[in-house]
C-alpha cells in the first residue's frame, strides 16, 4: 500500500499519472491542482476507468499562493498516517524571446516551477516515512548539455534549478532514508509542449510518460537517489 500526494494533477501527464496510479486498489492518492472543474472531471474518469481501484482525494490547492499551515496539511492528516510517495509535477511555462520576457513572467515561473515545490516539499516531507521518495517533475529543457529551444529561457532556466535542488535534498535527507529524484522530461503532447512548440508533434503520448512518472515514483527509488534522468525519445 502506498499513500501518494501528487500536484499539478489537473491536466496532461500528472492526470494521467493519477489514472495509473489510482488503477491499483492498495493506492490512496491526494491529487492537487488548481482548477476544481478538471480535478472534477478526473475523479469521473477513474472511477469509470478503475471502479475498484485506489482510493482518489482530489482538492483544489495552489502549491505558490495557497495556505499549507491550515489547509493542506489538516487535508493530508485527515486522510493518511505517512506519505510514501510525493510527485512534484506542477509546472507553468511562458514561450516569448528573452529580451521581451519580463522579470514578472520570470518570477511567475520560477515561483510555480521551483519555489512551490521547496514549499510543497518543506511541509511533508515530515511526514514521509523511511523509504519513500519524492519525485520531480523536471525537463529536458533543464537539463545540462541538452538542446535548448528560443523562448524557453524562464522555463528552462527554473527547471534546471529544480534539479539541482534535487540533487541537494537527496543529500539532505539522506539521515531520514527518504530518497529524492528528478525525471527531466522529453516531449510528450500535452498542452504546455503546444504552448512551447506549437507546430511539432511530440514523440511520446501524454498518457505514456503518465504511465511512466507513476511507475518511477513506485520504484524507481529502489535503483536511484539523487539522480536527474533525461526521459526522452526526441528532440525536442
Amino acid at each position: 500500500m502506498a499513500n501518494i500526494i501528487i500536484t499539478g494533477a489537473s491536466s496532461g501527464i500528472g492526470f494521467e499519472a493519477v489514472l495509473d496510479l489510482t488503477a491499483n486498489k492498495e493506492h490512496n492518492v491526494i491529487a492537487l491542482a488548481r482548477s476544481a472543474d478538471k480535478l472534477r472531471k478526473l475523479h469521473e474518469i477513474a472511477s469509470s476507468l478503475n471502479p475498484d481501484g485506489g482510493k482518489l482525494y482530489p482538492a483544489q490547492f495552489n502549491i505558490v499562493f495557497d495556505d499549507y499551515e491550515n489547509a493542506l496539511l489538516p487535508f493530508v492528516r485527515s486522510k493518511f498516517d505517512q506519505v510514501d510517495i510525493l510527485i512534484n509535477n506542477a509546472g507553468v511555462l511562458i514561450n516569448k524571446p528573452f529580451l521581451e520576457t519580463s522579470m514578472e513572467d520570470f518570477a511567475k515561473v520560477f515561483q510555480t516551477n521551483l519555489l512551490g515545490h521547496v514549499n510543497m516539499i518543506q511541509h511533508i516531507a515530515p511526514l514521509m516515512s523511511k523509504g519513500s521518495h519524492i519525485v520531480n517533475v523536471g525537463s529536458m529543457g533543464g537539463f545540462q548539455g541538452s538542446s535548448k529551444f528560443p523562448g524557453l529561457a524562464a522555463y528552462s532556466a527554473s527547471k534546471g534549478a529544480l534539479a539541482t535542488l534535487t540533487e541537494c535534498l537527496a543529500e539532505e535527507f539522506k539521515g531520514q532514508e527518504i530518497k529524492v529524484n528528478c525525471l527531466a522530461l522529453g516531449s510528450s503532447q500535452t498542452e504546455m509542449f503546444e504552448t512551447a512548440f506549437p507546430d511539432v508533434q511530440a514523440g511520446t503520448l501524454a498518457f505514456e510518460m503518465g504511465r511512466y512518472l507513476a511507475e518511477f515514483a513506485q520504484n524507481g527509488h529502489k535503483y536511484y537517489n539523487g539522480k536527474v534522468l533525461p526521459v526522452a525519445n526526441t528532440t525536442p
